[in-house]
């Protein structure tokens, strides 16, 4: 309704205002969200909260099982997770709970026999969901490279080097999901990072499959290491054929995510096509391993690099299609 010459006035539900507590007379306060909303919120703005959660954990529970509930804690936004044992906690619980600890950015505050309280310091509003996807990119892609350089010269120390790099590439992940899964719950934080919904949900596929490359250029390299302990050879003939697929697939993932970062789909058809020519490049490498190789190690290997270089193939395809659904949304 209308107030005066210039000025409108909506009214407040009465199921909200009893829900706050508010009355005639209180202070709320208003911000503009990204979409042109009004965002009501009762009484002054305050600073976020440290949520805080606490996780009962039993004396002989799952260290999986224990590792995955801390995670999803940290994802679900939660500053303080504090963690209390029915009797107290076993040596292996210990190492698995600082092992995810230091996975996500978590600090150990107070730790005993009984209690261990982790926290968070990480302000999310201060971080860049596009530079952090920028960096995993960068990451994922150099392992992708090194990796098959590393085969292609039978090196188990380069090897090591990009296996060691997996862990840096999950650091950025949980952060990603964590600031992603919380923009899409507060539109404040979505404001703060220049986010929407739609937004949150396709950079968290983005994240997940830049994350799957980084675990199969991983998994080339923890197969070079393999080999290299049994000092066990692929024959160079193969070799050269698998990291010629490699590089095609790298090649793919390169155009996919310049795709996602341009916005243009107009070399879609050529990723495709590229993907398909992979499968073929496959057939034949697999015809070739099983004649070519003679022990079980090597064409056990030779399936495995396979499999991951193809992965790579489908997760750069996957992101080329999210850019797709972003230019018509």
């Amino acid at each position: 309704m209308s107030l005066g010459r210039s000025s409108l006035v909506i009214s407040l539900p009465r199921y909200w205002t009893q829900l706050t507590g508010l009355k005639a007379g209180d202070i709320v306060s208003v911000a503009i969200g990204r979409d042109r909303s009004l965002i009501v919120y009762p009484g002054l703005k305050k600073d976020r909260e440290l949520n805080e959660i606490t996780l009962y954990i039993e004396p002989n529970e799952d260290s999986s099982l224990l590792a995955r509930k801390i995670i999803a804690c940290y994802l679900n936004g939660y500053s303080i997770i504090k963690l209390i044992s029915k009797n107290y906690f076993t040596v292996t619980q210990q190492r698995v709970i600082r092992r995810t600890a230091q996975k996500m950015y978590l600090r150990i505050m107070e730790a005993d026999l009984k209690e261990i309280r982790l926290m968070t310091l990480m302000d999310e509003s201060k971080g860049s969901v596009k530079a952090s996807i920028s960096r995993i990119y960068d990451i994922s892609n150099s392992m992708c490279r090194d990796a098959l350089v590393a085969l292609k010269g039978h090196d188990a120390e380069l090897a090591r080097s990009v296996y060691l790099l997996d862990s840096e590439v999950d650091h950025f992940t949980f952060f990603l999901l964590r600031i992603l899964r919380k923009a899409s719950k507060e539109p404040l934080l979505a404001n703060e990072l220049g986010l929407d919904p739609v937004d949150c949900l396709d950079f968290q596929a983005l994240t997940y499959n830049i994350e799957g490359i980084a675990d199969q250029a991983a998994t080339i390299a923890k197969h070079v290491i393999v080999l290299g302990e049994e000092n066990k050879r692929i024959s160079e003939q193969l070799v050269e054929r698998i990291c010629s697929a490699g590089h095609e697939a790298l090649s793919i993932y390169e155009k996919a995510f310049t795709i996602f970062l341009e916005g243009e789909p107009k070399d879609m058809a050529e990723i495709i096509r590229r993907r398909n020519q992979l499968r073929k490049i496959d057939e034949e490498i697999a015809t070739l391993s099983f004649s070519e190789e003679k022990s079980a190690e090597t064409i056990c290997a030779c399936c495995a690099l396979r499999d991951s270089i193809l992965r790579i193939g489908d997760y750069s395809v996957n992101i080329a299609e999210v850019a797709i659904n972003r230019l018509y949304r």
